[in-house]
Formats: structure tokens, C-alpha cells, sequence
């Protein structure tokens, strides 16, 4: 998965097309991961003795292949590549040849 905690990125289909986020959780298990104010689901918390009832507001998971790493110097969505320099593997723009990281 080419897709980290921390990167910015873009959705490329379903229903919060063209949003833009960070990732907060990648899970490459699954192929998912959570990007801030995409897929947002409504979860009701029942209460309980020290805490009252209330409608949260969470992001849920969406497929890595829904979304792309997001150039926020160039304003788009790039592919990224990689490069082995030396004994470390780097995360590259494949169109223009930059390291990411």
C-alpha cells in the first residue's frame, strides 16, 4: 500500500468525490484507510451513569484504491513510484521523479 498516516490525499470516486484529507489510520491488511471529514457515519452512544447520550459524528473506513496521494504544490493527484538509493526504499512522484519523503 502506497498510501501512509500523514499523507494528503484526494477520493477519486463514491459519494465525497474531489474531498480532500489527511490520513489518520492506514490498515494495510485490509486495503483501508481513514481520511479526516470523508465517510463520516453517525454512531448514537447510549448512555450511561457518567456519561450522557449523544450522536457522534466518526470517519469510517474507505478502499485505498479509492483515493490518490494529493500534490499539494502541484494541485493534483499523483501515482507514486518507488526508488531504492542505497539500503533505503523512497516514495517518488512518478511523473516529475521528486522524492516524497
Amino acid at each position: 500500500m502506497r498510501i501512509k498516516k500523514g499523507d494528503t490525499v484526494i477520493v477519486i470516486t463514491g459519494k465525497d468525490k474531489g474531498k480532500t484529507g489527511t490520513v489518520l489510520k492506514a490498515m494495510p491488511k485490509e486495503n483501508k484507510v481513514i481520511v479526516e471529514g470523508v465517510n463520516v457515519q453517525t454512531k448514537h452512544q447510549k448512555q450511561t451513569r457518567t456519561e450522557r447520550a449523544e450522536i457522534k459524528h466518526i470517519e469510517g473506513p474507505i478502499d485505498a484504491s479509492n483515493v490518490m496521494f494529493y500534490d499539494a504544490k502541484a494541485k493534483e493527484a499523483i501515482k507514486i513510484g518507488y526508488k531504492i538509493d542505497g539500503d533505503q526504499k523512497l516514495r517518488v512522484n512518478k511523473k516529475t521523479g521528486k522524492v516524497i519523503d
